[in-house]
């Protein structure tokens, strides 16, 4: 057979194959579904909180969807159309746990051809916000409910319970020393906090800088949550729980100071949007942020610790820029409401009262990071900027921690590690304790903002 035969005979081989791949793809029950566009069911998820309790079902194509409520008892009624009863969504009745705090049950059931119906039991009446989310990530689309209690915990409120929110006499409590005190830095977003001087000096043979008259509260906030998983390790760990669990030790930490208090943006495994973890920070009129996480890289060898603060104008690197879109997506992968805006939050610029408090979280991640130095290697030696929105409380000095890299095998067993998430926790609180020494916090009125 000559060349030039051997070539159509090739050629013809080639048409034959492809001929039968599309036929194959034709006939694909996969390619059927995906060419109808027939919503499927892929999951359920509930996420229960005293904030909210959030119901995801996770579908192959959009559907259609109708809610109501109904009252006494209270219910929440969602018809999902063009699909059919399976187990997946069966499966929804045993997700929910005996202590939701705003659940008592769901059941699914066929209310017509081609419909099926949920119906949520609630404990208290509620404000649902039912909305949809477009694929993003490893997610198809999503069908959210997430169900708010009508009078959601205030995390203002809680604090004036607490035992601690007025402090010991200030002779009963140890001084925090300091080189010299911070002059305000003025802007409007905190006028009741020049009221007074924060450090009333007793007489020199008895201490050897300002006295902090108050407790300092700090909110920490631990990275992602909930349907927003964030990096996941090679070994499977989620930066979620990492995220979470050294912030409880940290909270510890800075519980047992009689200086000091912490409040967590969320306590356990949760969603929780990057404009409400500002939004409670400022409402409790914290005097430092603290957003813990654990870096990823596409490199298994990338490692170290880093601190960032907001910029003003562009990243201090690629690298930062590239961080801080990746954090910010958090809302897209978490899934947020987008019909629902926050005011305060929406108003909040890049101020001369932002500039100052760059300052201030500038001092803050350089004395988190020198500690951090001390038990594990800096990713990058300085502390680097870029435009985290979770960074952007225009009136409270703000750091974001990665702690390690949880794409890194080795940073990855540490972080998963009792004590080294411990020294981690103590390497933060030393920092904190240095900048407060430096730089103590003005005093403030009783009572906090309520914007």
């Amino acid at each position: 057979m000559s060349e030039r035969a051997e070539e159509r005979l090739a050629g013809r081989r080639r048409l034959i194959k492809f001929a039968g791949a599309s036929l194959f793809l034709t006939v694909s029950p996969i390619a059927k579904a995906s060419a109808n566009r027939t919503p499927r069911v892929l999951a359920v998820r509930i996420w229960p909180a005293p904030e909210y309790t959030r119901v995801t079902i996770e579908h192959s194509a959009p559907l259609k969807y109708t809610h109501f409520t109904v009252k006494n008892p209270e219910r929440l009624v969602v018809d999902l159309e063009g699909i059919e009863l399976t187990s997946v969504l069966e499966s929804i009745s045993n997700k929910v746990l005996p202590d939701d705090p705003n659940i008592k049950l769901v059941r699914a059931g066929r209310y017509k051809p081609g419909v099926v119906r949920l119906v949520m039991e609630l404990k208290n009446e509620v404000d649902p916000q039912v909305f949809e989310l477009a694929p993003v990530g490893d997610y198809g689309h999503r069908l959210v409910l997430d169900v708010y209690p009508l009078s959601p915990p205030d995390p203002l409120l809680s604090l004036l319970d607490s035992k601690d929110w007025q402090a010991a006499p200030v002779e009963d409590r140890p001084a925090i020393a300091a080189d010299s005190t911070r002059e305000s830095t003025g802007g409007d977003a905190r006028p009741d906090t020049r009221s007074r001087p924060l450090a009333e000096r007793r007489p020199a043979s008895k201490q050897r800088g300002p006295v902090i008259d108050r407790l300092v509260t700090i909110t920490l906030d631990p990275g992602h949550g909930g349907e927003d998983p964030g990096a996941t390790g090679r070994g499977g760990s989620y930066e979620k729980h990492v995220t979470l669990a050294v912030a409880k030790r940290l909270q510890a930490k800075i519980a047992a100071d009689p200086n000091m208090r912490a409040v967590l943006t969320r306590e356990s495994d949760f969603f929780v949007p990057l404009r409400a973890r500002v939004q409670k920070a400022r409402r409790i009129q914290s005097d430092l942020f603290v957003s813990i996480h654990a870096d990823a890289f596409v490199r298994p060898d990338a490692n170290g610790s880093s601190v960032f603060v907001l910029s003003e104008s562009g990243a201090s690197s690629s690298a930062a820029r590239y961080l801080a879109q990746k954090e910010n997506a958090s809302d897209l992968i978490g899934g947020v409401n987008i019909d629902v805006r926050d005011p305060v939050l929406a108003r909040t610029l890049l101020d001369l009262s932002q500039t100052a408090t760059i300052s201030d979280s500038l001092k803050l991640g350089k004395a988190v990071l020198g500690e951090i130095g001390g038990i594990n290697r800096l990713h990058k030696a300085s502390v680097e900027q870029a435009g985290f929105a979770v960074l952007k409380a225009p009136d409270i000095p703000s750091i974001l921690i990665e702690t390690a890299f949880i794409s890194n095998p080795e940073e990855e067993k540490r972080l998963n590690d009792d004590a080294y998430q411990d020294k981690l926790a103590e390497a933060i609180f030393s920092g904190i304790k240095k900048y407060l020494a430096m730089n103590p916090p003005l005093a403030k009125s009783t009572l906090a903002r309520l914007d």
